[in-house]
């Protein structure tokens, strides 16, 4: 990939980043990597977050040192990944993450799993690559070939270091190429990406068709980035999105799932909705899910699920957790209830013609963007749960408060109120109600149904157990 930008370095006095604004553990990296003679940078949406005035989510770190330097060097160090080896510095509060300069020659996804799944902090480090040591030339990591791309040109493994220079090509889109360096507290850049700062726009580096290619998972995020900044994304990158959109089903569904749930849960859920569809690629993702979205429902569009999202972004705006089965309930919940009344119509009973649109929802995205079992589940009981709340308390009322279902459950009542407001709110009921069964909410908050004594029969009283007489001891015989 070539790039004829100018490399420019912008001094301490020009920019707005302090050292007080970093992580601790992170200037120690930082430190201790220069002063051992390596160069290290902190790196991508750290730097790019700081300079916007947004506290960063975490603090990367890019460096000349090999992993196995750095595992040498840092006693809290585990080394993870088989495409392309990290190192995680596991601290008391935080990881920082630490990976050496790759080469920007046929740049690899820089979001893509791992062959192997990384390491947890009490997981055992995988077995170290011997590589050579540090003399400023490209360095090759891991055995076999260094590069290896499929047909069409997705990278499928990369183990090339390279430059400082290099690395910064080999990202994804400018404003996540920018470098703090803690030698003089300078930001270096080498793509134009404070430009593209200052005027709001997400660009790929280099060709954006070719990018795109590489791995089509970058078309997810750069509609990630413009939603979370408030940015645009830039004209031919746009285009290439547009152009490629049908190939964003070669990555993986798992993976596609963990990017969804990523680009809907920023707090931008609503716009993100409408720039997927705008670019294109919403349709491949869930395409029966938007076929449905084309059709009008008694000569009216369907406006529920950007109602639904941006209730979301409420919740999250005001520091709620929204849990990946709400998430889920809410944004396809019109779509679900539809075929529910459709089971219904052809004689299944209420909970089985639940269960069967939950089946028949996962079904449809198996091959795209391939939900969990477990959430599934929570979602078929979140909207169980939604029949059984009509009745107050009913049978059992504490059993229904003790469902590990029924924040969310509530939580998605409390929506469909909102759509069409009640005389009497079943929400505020069924909350009154659980504030009054402690029991039941501590189990619900612990995620286990209550356990509740089985009642005596009517009418019989409890018997109570004889207790056995014992045999009198036989008397000893005479002499």
């Amino acid at each position: 990939m070539n790039t004829n930008m100018e490399k420019i370095i912008i001094a301490r006095a020009d920019h707005g980043i302090s050292r007080s604004l970093l992580s601790p553990n992170g200037i120690k990296v930082l430190y201790k990597l220069k002063e051992n003679g390596f160069t290290a940078y902190l790196v991508g949406g750290g730097v790019r977050d700081l300079l916007l005035g947004r506290e960063p989510k975490d603090f990367d770190v890019v460096t000349d040192a090999t992993p196995s330097q750095l595992k040498k060097l840092f006693r809290n160090c585990r080394l993870i990944g088989r495409r392309f080896r990290l190192a995680h510095l596991h601290f008391h509060d935080e990881i920082i993450e630490v990976a050496t300069f790759r080469s920007s020659s046929d740049a690899p996804p820089e979001d893509a799993p791992d062959e192997a799944p990384q390491a947890s902090p009490e997981a055992a480090p995988e077995e170290e690559v011997p590589e050579p040591e540090r003399d400023g030339r490209r360095r090759r990591h891991g055995h076999g070939p260094s590069m290896l791309k499929s047909e069409d040109g997705m990278v499928l493994r990369d183990n090339v270091f390279g430059t400082p220079e290099e690395d910064a090509i080999r990202r994804d889109f400018t404003v996540n190429a920018l470098f703090y360096s803690i030698a003089d507290f300078s930001i270096i850049d080498h793509v134009g990406g404070m430009e593209d700062l200052r005027n709001g726009l997400i660009r790929t580096i280099g060709d954006p068709l070719v990018r795109f290619t590489e791995d089509p998972v970058r078309m997810i995020r750069a509609v990630r980035f413009a939603s979370m900044l408030g940015f645009n994304i830039e004209q031919r990158t746009e285009a290439a999105i547009g152009e490629l959109s049908g190939s964003i089903n070669k990555a993986t569904p798992p993976r596609l799932y963990e990017e969804v749930l990523k680009l809907l849960l920023l707090g931008a859920g609503e716009r993100t909705y409408q720039m997927m569809r705008h670019c294109g690629l919403f349709e491949p993702l869930f395409p029966h899910f938007d076929a449905w979205l084309a059709r009008e429902s008694d000569g009216f569009p369907h406006a529920r699920v950007g109602k639904a999202l941006e209730w979301v972004d409420q919740l999250l705006g005001q520091g709620a957790q929204v849990s990946a089965p709400l998430l889920i309930a809410l944004m396809f919940g019109e779509y679900l209830e539809e075929k529910v009344a459709g089971f219904r119509k052809a004689g299944a009973s209420p909970q089985l013609a639940n269960d069967m649109a939950v089946a028949e929802f996962a079904g449809e995205l198996a091959s795209t963007v391939a939900v969990p079992n477990r959430v599934l589940i929570a979602v078929r009981e979140i909207l169980s749960c939604q029949q059984r709340f009509q009745k107050t308390p009913g049978r059992n009322g504490r059993g229904v408060v003790g469902r590990a279902a029924f924040p969310d459950a509530l939580e998605y009542l409390r929506f469909m109120e909102r759509l069409t407001p009640a005389k009497r709110s079943l929400a505020d009921w069924w909350l009154k109600y659980a504030a009054e069964q402690p029991a039941a909410a501590a189990a619900a908050d612990a995620g286990e149904a209550p356990q509740q004594e089985a009642p005596a029969e009517a009418g019989h009283k409890k018997r109570r157990r004889r207790r056995r007489r014992k045999k009198p001891a036989a008397p000893p015989e005479s002499p």
